[in-house]
This record gives structure tokens, sequence and C-alpha cells, in this order.
């Protein structure tokens, strides 16, 4: 057993002075203007949020989410990074793959295509941040391609978490529902739920407080879900995704995300709610322990989606990533990993966490 501190201290917040203005409850921010873009055989939509051309900051949404999950925190730290939100495919307005292909690792490639195409265009390496399943997929990303990913920045991302909880596919009636035979009626009350219904039972799960979302961001939020409600792929993308999400949590030692996380050495931020209902936070201190380079921020009374609930510290967090970055500050990579000496050897082992990391582990009052 290997025991692997987290850091001590939180990382640094950068001054909310540095922010770009946020939205409120009462007025948020519009969703940002998306385009077509063509990779590869893939056409992919990417939301733009304008700001300087020599930093780039790349998002990539949850799972059932969208680009505009991104919409505030893109803004709020638009001063100081062009912003490019993708909808992965089947997500969003892009539409499936060819393939069908929904595991984390097909995920991953059409992004790494993405980045290549933008560093051909003299817009990298960026700033790689994911949500969810994206945290998983741009994990992948940093892990096998290290030079097109300046910083990675990981918001609840979905490590390996084989806790049996109906939460993680919509409550105990939507597990019911994929039994055979006996979840007839409970996909009957599923089928018969309106968008705005769906996006209600949604928020409460990946909220802490979904009271919190005021009527107009719901407004929108909603618009989109009758949009995405007409789109027949829609179910098979989540439900493949998530099937191929949980199949990497039952992969062998070489082939787990535990694994690519110890490949991983761009410098990294963890963020993770206290309240966080679908990948729970007792995951966070791990997670943190097992980047090469990773600092870990816990922000209580927080859900799922912290760059939504919180995007004003979210994004002061990823700022003063980027400074200590840039002036070497940020804690590097360890040699060892760096090396790639023994990383699967060492993962395959339990990464145990000192009381001392349990304990330091970066909360924030928010």
């Amino acid at each position: 057993m290997i025991a692997r501190p987290v850091p001590s201290a939180p990382p640094p917040l950068a001054p909310a002075a540095a922010l770009a203005p946020l939205g409120t409850a009462a007025a948020p921010t519009p969703y940002w203007p998306g385009r077509e873009v063509r990779v590869g055989g893939t056409t992919l939509h990417v939301r733009e949020t304008p700001g300087p051309e020599h930093e780039t900051a790349v998002y990539v949404h949850g799972l059932g989410g969208s680009s505009n999950n991104w919409t505030e925190l893109a803004g709020a730290v638009s001063g100081r990074c062009r912003g490019l939100a993708l909808d992965l495919p089947g997500f969003g307005r892009t539409p499936p793959p060819a393939s069908r292909d929904y595991r984390p690792a097909a995920h991953a490639a059409v992004v790494t295509a993405y980045l290549e195409d933008l560093r051909r265009a003299g817009h990298g390496p960026v700033h790689l941040l994911g949500n969810s399943l994206g945290g998983a997929v741009t994990l992948l990303v940093a892990a096998s391609r290290p030079d097109l990913v300046r910083t990675l920045t990981l918001v609840s991302p979905a490590m390996p978490d084989l806790r049996p909880l109906p939460s993680r596919i919509g409550g105990a009636r939507a597990a019911l529902a994929l039994v055979p035979l006996l979840g007839g009626r409970a996909r009957a009350e599923q089928d018969a739920r309106s968008p705005r219904e769906r996006l209600a039972h949604t928020m409460a799960l990946c909220h802490a407080d979904p009271e919190r979302v005021g009527p107009h961001a719901f407004a929108m939020a909603a618009a989109e879900a009758e949009e995405r409600a007409g789109l027949a792929w829609a179910p098979e993308a989540l439900h493949r995704s998530f099937a191929g999400l949980v199949g990497t949590w039952l992969a062998p030692p070489p082939r787990s995300l535990w694994t690519a996380a110890a490949r991983v050495t761009a410098p990294t931020l963890v963020v993770w709610g206290e309240v966080d209902r679908l990948v729970g936070v007792y995951r966070a201190a791990r997670t943190a322990a097992t980047l090469p380079a990773g600092r870990l921020l816990r922000l209580p009374d927080v859900g799922h989606v912290a760059q939504i609930e919180r995007p004003e510290t979210v994004a002061r967090a990823v700022l003063g990533l980027v400074d200590a970055a840039a002036d070497g500050s940020w804690p590097a990579a360890r040699a060892a990993e760096r090396a790639g000496d023994g990383v699967g050897r060492r993962v395959r082992r339990r990464v145990a966490v000192t009381a001392t990391g349990r304990a330091a582990c970066g909360t924030v009052p928010v």
C-alpha cells in the first residue's frame, strides 16, 4: 500500500477582480453562440466564448449535459481565455457518431482530434476542463496526449464508483424501469414525463439545492430540453454513454481510469462538491492523490455541477491554476510518474490517502 498525501493547502484562487462579469439568478448569461466544426469524420457543435486568442480553454460536459453547462464559467474567465465548449457526439446539437461508439475512449478520440486541429491552427496546448463523464474523457485525453494539454480541470470527474446508487440513472423508479417485465409501469411513467419535468428531476439530482436555479435559467434550460427531446438519437447516446462509462469502472488495471490518472503530468485542479449525489466526494482525495500534479478543492453545500452552482469560485480556482502553472508555483508532476516507471504496478495496489490528506482537503466557504 502506498500513502500519498493530498497537498495540505488548498489550490490558489485568483482575485474576484480578475473575473469578467457573471450573470445573476435574475439575469443569467445567455448561451454563447455555436457553430458546426468538422473534425475528421465527425461534425461537432462548438459554442465559442470570445476572449484573448493566445489562451484557449476547451470545455467538455457530463452525461446528459451539453456545451451550455459551461456558460457562466466560460464567461467568467473570458478576460483571460477564449472558450470553446463542445457538444459530444450524440449530445446537445452534435449528431451521433457513425460508429455508435459512445465509450469514454471514443469520446476522448474525438476531443483529441479537435485539439489537434486547434494546435495546427496555432491555438494550443489548451486549458482543458471536464465535468463528470467529461472529466473521465478529458483525463484520458491528458493521459495519452500531454502535448495538447497545458492545464487540466476536473469537476466531479466520473472516477470508478461501483456503489449501487439508483440516483445515477435517475432514482429508484428509473432503476426499476430497467428491469425486464417488472419495470413496465415505471417505464410508462418515465415516457409520460414532459421534458420540463425530466429537467427538474435531473436538477434535483445534480444540484445541492435546485431552488437556487432562478426561473430565467430554468426557462433557458427547459427550452434546450424541449429541443433535445425531439432528437431521435438522444436516448441512445445517454444510455450507451452510461454503459460505456460503467465499462471503464470494471476495466482491468491496465485500462483503468486510475491508471490513466497516474499518467497525467499536466497541472491538474480537482473540484468536488461535498454533497455530490452522483459520484461521491469520498473519491475526491484519492483522485487528487493519484494525479501526479493534482490539487483538490472541495466545496461545501455544492453538488455534482460546481461550475454551474458556484461559477465564481470555480472560475477563481481555474485562473489560479492557470497563473500557478505559468509561474511555476503549481507543484510539478512527481519524477517517477513523469518517467512512467511502474505506474501500472502502483495503481494496481490500493492508493491510500494519509489522514492529514483527508483532513486538509481545501474546503472553501461559499
